[in-house]
């Protein structure tokens, strides 16, 4: 095990329930053949599909270090082992900064009612303009209509996923 990997045990320990839970169906999704391991190209597209930017060289690395005998796949284990290290990384403030990015596609530094309509339709989610509008509402602080990033910070720090 290498020292990066090994020093974020430290960082942070374990991994949620929920995080393993997600992790075990997307290890799963990529497993397609079902042998209980994915290769470095699936890993590569696994870990991009759960937000990482990440590289072939550094996937390359991290498999490396949690599989010294070079096999160039990894198991459900070893995968989780990897997934602690990469979230020990991740800046919460920057990952905040990124979504809020998702939804201001407009680029005006706030979210409006239509960002608001845009994502629940792209979710899939059946919500009137009213229930958005109330969302809004109960956070906006300074009462201008809309969710500055400030404001958008604010709530994302008070969610237990800060």
């Amino acid at each position: 095990m290498s020292k990066a990997i090994s020093k974020s045990r430290k960082l942070k320990t374990e991994l949620s329930e929920d995080q393993k839970q997600e992790l075990r169906e997307a290890f799963e999704l990529f497993d397609a053949d079902k042998t209980g391991f994915i290769d470095l190209h699936e890993l590569k597209v696994l870990m991009r599909a759960l937000g990482f930017d990440i590289k072939k060289p550094e996937v390359v690395k991290i498999v490396h270090d949690v599989d010294p005998s070079n096999s160039g796949s990894v198991n459900y284990e070893q995968f989780l082992e990897i997934m602690a290290y990469k979230y020990s990384e991740r800046d919460p403030e920057e990952e905040i900064r990124k979504a809020f990015t998702l939804f201001d596609d407009d680029h005006t530094g706030k979210i409006s009612i239509r960002n608001m309509k845009r994502v629940a339709r792209e979710l899939g989610e059946n919500l009137s303009e009213d229930e958005l509008q109330a969302m809004i509402d109960e956070f906006d602080r300074d009462q201008d209509g809309e969710i500055s990033s400030e404001e958008f910070m604010y709530i994302m720090k008070q969610s237990t996923m800060y």
